[in-house]
């Protein structure tokens, strides 16, 4: 069966889709228009809701588990992130691997495959000793209210100990996962002042900037409380079959921290599906934009920085892809698929999925097929100046390949 069969066979009675070939390649690959998923046709998880930038939908990554894979076949990301793919693959009961180079990969993935109660959460955090007065090594004014920075400051020192002496738990880790990502924000469920976007941290600098333009100075929030709160707002429609996939899957999932193209831990022929997002360019600083969320997790922000390749042009991002390529098609199974999203950068004068498309020949691996998925945009999108099909990572363009049998 080829992708356009798959596609057929899955796809409601009557969806309409726009099928069309590129005549500028040789062999030109197939291009799927439509509406494939939106936000309506399926209620995501309420526990995949942790921001992180420049991330996709659990609506992405569940078409394509749904698509191409069986209940127990291995799902892969080798770019990890906030654990898109990871997580979705777990609640459909497949097998998980995942990889991020990017440390706070971890943090964000690994709790949510074992959630605890809220009862559990209060509980511990209640355990906390917070010491009043208590500051941070850098100046977090223009980000926290004194006493808000004093329950972070506690909250880190006791996080960071319960890891360093073996004692932490899946609670410890949750609870550490929740606060990373609501350290800043745009609402009153976040630690910080308003800031925009919430899945990242701008500068110092540019915080004082803001707040002098804003005309405001940090409130006091309760950690805590928000803690609980979001923690409750994560549980909220995850069901006990849920927890029990999660579970199994949290169990043996073999997560890695380490370059994409060097992953010898994963085993020849063993992953059915992989569904990713590489970096698109230098367009996400991944040192600069989580430089908070690494203090908070006593992570060296530039570390993080030099361990994460960031190419600045299409040949050498290219490169980089396909020595990636090349390990994906090592420990693809025969017949197994490749989901690989990629978005316009650089104000639509550079498409990566044409970039992209040809990659994988070398090694095995057929571009079965482009999937362009239509949408409605977000709010957030509109911030950016986004408010079409065409530029931007909204604009969710997937390159499918599938390795010979």
């Amino acid at each position: 069966m080829d992708f356009a069969e798959y596609i057929d066979a899955r796809l409601p009675a009557g969806h309409v889709i726009s099928v069309e070939r590129d005549a500028r390649h040789h062999t030109p690959p197939t291009r799927y228009s439509g509406e494939f998923w939106t936000s309506g046709q399926r209620q995501a998880s309420s526990i995949q809701e942790i921001s992180y930038r420049a991330c996709f939908k659990p609506q992405l990554p569940r078409f394509f588990i749904d698509l191409l894979t069986r209940e127990g076949d291995l799902v892969y990301d080798p770019f990890n992130g906030r654990g898109t793919t990871a997580i979705e693959a777990g609640l459909m009961g497949r097998m998980v691997a995942a990889n991020d180079i990017n440390p706070l990969s971890r943090i964000l993935t690994i709790p949510r495959f074992f959630p605890p109660l809220e009862s559990e959460v209060k509980e511990r955090l209640a355990r906390v000793p917070v010491s009043p007065g208590a500051g941070a090594d850098m100046d977090l004014s223009m980000f926290y209210h004194p006493e808000t920075e004093s329950a972070l400051v506690s909250l880190r020192e006791y996080l960071l100990e319960r890891q360093e002496t073996g004692c932490e738990d899946h609670i410890d880790m949750w609870i550490r996962m929740v606060a990373t990502s609501r350290l800043t924000g745009h609402s009153k469920g976040f630690f910080s002042i308003y800031t925009l976007p919430p899945n990242q941290a701008v500068s110092p600098e540019s915080q004082v900037r803001i707040n002098r333009k804003r005309n405001q100075v940090p409130p006091r929030r309760d950690v805590f409380p928000l803690i609980a709160r979001k923690t409750r707002s994560l549980l909220r429609n995850l069901s006990e079959s849920d927890r029990k996939r999660l579970n199994r899957a949290g169990e043996d999932i073999l997560f890695s921290t380490t370059d994409s193209r060097a992953t010898s831990h994963i085993r020849s022929g063993s992953v059915q599906l992989t569904v990713t997002s590489p970096p698109f360019l230098d367009i996400v600083q991944y040192s600069r934009d989580n430089w908070l969320r690494c203090w908070f997790n006593g992570i060296d922000d530039r570390e993080v920085g030099e361990r994460i390749t960031m190419a600045r042009t299409v040949p050498e991002w290219s490169g980089v892809m396909q020595e990636t390529f090349c390990e994906l098609s090592r420990i693809t199974s025969p017949g197994g698929w490749i989901a690989f999203e990629v978005g316009e950068v650089r104000k639509g004068r550079v498409n990566l999925e044409e970039v992209v498309a040809p990659l994988g020949e070398p090694y095995g691996l057929s571009c079965a097929g482009i999937v362009v998925n239509t949408q409605h945009f977000t709010k957030t999108s509109h911030i950016w100046g986004i408010a079409n099909n065409q530029h931007g990572t909204n604009s969710n363009r997937i390159v499918v390949f599938q390795k010979e049998e």
